[in-house]
């Protein structure tokens, strides 16, 4: 179903190692500056997955300076899940959080279950297989959920 673009939209997930930022990255690419995207994870103990690094270069995704961060982190830096429109939750974890932490206000929530691709596969091509079959998820999701992108 398309809806319009917030102003406004936090993906995130466990660790902000994949998930998260492979969805910022690609909301990003497809529509460019239409709204703030931001991400962030449960927990933080982690930086962000060479193998989502790579996937996501492959169709032009610059994931390589993203800093991964907690949820915490990001409202130490102002960036206060208050001041987001949509809070697209990619783990279970994750939803659950971001539910508990919109219960006092009007922030929508919604909640995509992305398998994740870590440690679910043996081998580099395996592995590279899983990753593409979640970035491809990731990237119909968006377009599904906020319309085909615009033609520049």
């Amino acid at each position: 179903m398309t809806r319009s673009i917030p102003r406004s939209i936090l993906f995130c997930c466990d660790q902000n190692s994949v998930r998260s930022p492979m969805a910022e990255g690609l909301m990003k690419q497809i529509y460019g500056r239409a709204a703030y995207v931001q991400s962030a994870g449960v927990r933080h103990d982690m930086e962000v997955d060479g193998f989502a690094i790579a996937v996501c270069s492959e169709i032009g995704v610059e994931l390589l300076r993203h800093r991964a961060r907690s949820f915490e982190e990001m409202q130490d830096w102002g960036d206060h899940l208050a001041s987001f429109d949509l809070v697209i939750a990619l783990s279970p974890t994750s939803e659950r959080m971001a539910l508990d932490m919109a219960r006092t206000t009007s922030i929508e929530v919604e909640y995509w279950p992305i398998p994740d691709p870590v440690g679910m596969a043996e081998g580099r091509e395996a592995t590279l297989t899983l990753y593409r079959a979640a970035r491809d998820e990731i990237r119909s999701r968006i377009i599904e959920r906020f319309g085909p992108p615009a033609q520049a």
